[in-house]
């Protein structure tokens, strides 16, 4: 990345790492996964300052609870019950809510360092 061909401002690329609020909230019986979502969200400011010098911007993504393929194999009344669990939209996130995020991270050339949280 660092190699690309930067844009008038000198952007060369974005890192986007993916956490969880989990990080910021773990539950009992967490703590290993609480623990490494943390190490990431640690680790994005100081890694924004050390690759801004090369033009690359790092964000991290934070969400909370999403339809994936694991809560697919979940009965439907445990899914609608953790969607209830969401302040508003009261539902489980869709991946291409993730998505549309991740393209306007990229599009937004001053959002660099920062762990944004998208969990309802």
């Amino acid at each position: 990345m660092s190699q690309n061909k930067p844009d008038a401002d000198g952007h060369r690329g974005l890192v986007v790492n993916t956490a969880s609020v989990a990080a910021f909230e773990g539950q009992v019986g967490q703590a290993a996964y609480s623990a490494s979502k943390g190490g990431i969200v640690g680790m994005t400011l100081p890694i924004a300052r050390d690759l801004a010098p090369l033009g690359i911007r790092v964000v991290t993504i934070a969400p909370g609870l999403f339809s994936t393929p694991l809560l697919a194999g979940l009965p439907e009344r445990v899914r609608s019950f953790l969607g209830g669990q969401v302040p508003f939209p009261s539902r489980l996130g869709h991946p291409g809510e993730y998505a549309h995020l991740v393209q306007a991270l990229a599009e937004n050339p001053m959002v660099n360092g920062e762990v944004v949280r998208l969990d309802g």
